[in-house]
């Protein structure tokens, strides 16, 4: 295996500490949710790492799901209250919020999905690859 593909450990927790998420990943990107859910859970886009596997979680005991959608739920810590993650109710993807890896600060963001439901009153600085609801969708489904 090279080096480009190895898989590294990253390790995040939420605000008060009781729960922990791990990953694998070679070189993780980070990307922006803009859709009306993500907004009002968040207060602004979501900013999350996708994992398409599930993540080792320690502290499950103090996780709350929600169920958001007919097809997806939303975790947080239920002691401090921190967004650990959107994912699929079906298959194993996972978006991870990047807020709970220190190194997420280091990985390019690369990703706007929902273009097509950003407000008009912020824009990101760089340029990234950006998906419509439609779009994602029709990947996703």
């Amino acid at each position: 295996m090279s080096s480009d593909t190895m898989q590294a450990e990253h390790r995040g927790t939420c605000l008060c500490g009781a729960v922990s998420v791990q990953i694998l990943a070679s070189s993780p990107t980070m990307g922006a949710c803009h859709c009306k859910t993500c907004r009002a859970w968040s207060g602004g886009p979501f900013m999350s790492v996708e994992y398409h596997d599930v993540p080792q979680i320690q502290g499950m005991e103090h996780v709350t799901v929600y169920s958001s959608s007919d097809w997806a739920e939303r975790g947080f810590c239920s002691r401090c209250g921190t967004h650990l993650f959107y994912r699929l109710k079906e298959g194993s993807f996972y978006a991870l919020s990047v807020g709970l890896f220190q190194e997420g600060t280091q990985w390019p963001f690369d990703l706007q999905v929902f273009i097509d439901q950003k407000p008009q009153n912020y824009q990101f600085a760089n340029t990234t690859r950006t998906m419509t609801g439609e779009d994602v969708f029709n990947a996703w489904s």
